[in-house]
């Protein structure tokens, strides 16, 4: 994303008093700045009209970047941690972002229902296996015809790039940045053998960008009737 157009983003983002935390701010200036995941899913999801639910969506960086791309799909996201929950709602009322909302859900207990596309973007390491089939399910199921999975992940391939993306994710726990350190890598394997067998078509792209990470971007799209 163009940094001018990144920092217009973040300026939703700065504290209420002139004395509050600006983690936020700079976090999310940098973030959309420098990260390939948005345009990428931006790319993902240009020309489809179901609407979106971001599982894990953090801050709310996606539902920005969409409508900033002109990408005006109804949006939900929902995470586990209602801090974030809360200054991602804030930052959309701030932008005036039409048809975006935000809730607290903790997805290790069940996923939200929905029926249209759905973004997992870098959550489903931090999950354990069993919740991430269980998520993965879900997510499925959710898909109507022609609608998308995005899904941003490391993959366990054993490369370098692999134990980078471990490193700095257990790195974002010990910061605190995260509520949760890194469970579980999927691999590609798996993915494709579970989109396979629910009748999805899937293509697995590298989202590495300019960073040292293990990023991949998997589409997985329910053919149309």
């Amino acid at each position: 994303m163009p940094r001018e157009r990144a920092a217009a983003i973040a300026r939703h983002y700065l504290p209420e008093r002139a004395l509050g935390s600006r983690w936020d701010y700079h976090y999310a200036r940098a973030k959309l700045g420098s990260d390939p995941l948005y345009a990428g899913v931006c790319d993902a999801l240009r020309g489809t009209r179901a609407p979106l639910l971001d599982l894990g969506c953090g801050l709310g960086l996606l539902a920005h970047a969409l409508r900033a791309d002109g990408i005006a799909l109804a949006y939900r996201g929902v995470d586990n941690d209602a801090g974030k929950v809360a200054r991602a709602a804030r930052a959309a009322r701030r932008a005036g972002l039409a048809d975006v909302g935000f809730d607290t859900v903790d997805l290790a207990a069940g996923a939200p229902a929905h029926a249209g596309s759905v973004a997992i973007l870098d959550v489903l390491q931090f999950i354990a296996p069993d919740a991430q089939a269980r998520t993965l399910d879900a997510a499925v199921a959710m898909l109507t015809p022609g609608a998308r999975l995005v899904i941003r992940t490391g993959l366990d391939d054993g490369g370098r790039r692999a134990r980078v993306t471990r490193a700095v994710d257990v790195f974002s726990r010990l910061l605190g940045w995260m509520n949760a350190g890194p469970r579980s890598y999927p691999s590609a394997d798996a993915l494709r053998a579970r989109f396979d067998a629910a009748g999805l078509q899937a293509e697995f792209t590298p989202l590495f960008g300019n960073t040292p990470f293990n990023n991949w971007r998997v589409v997985a799209t329910r053919p149309a009737a």
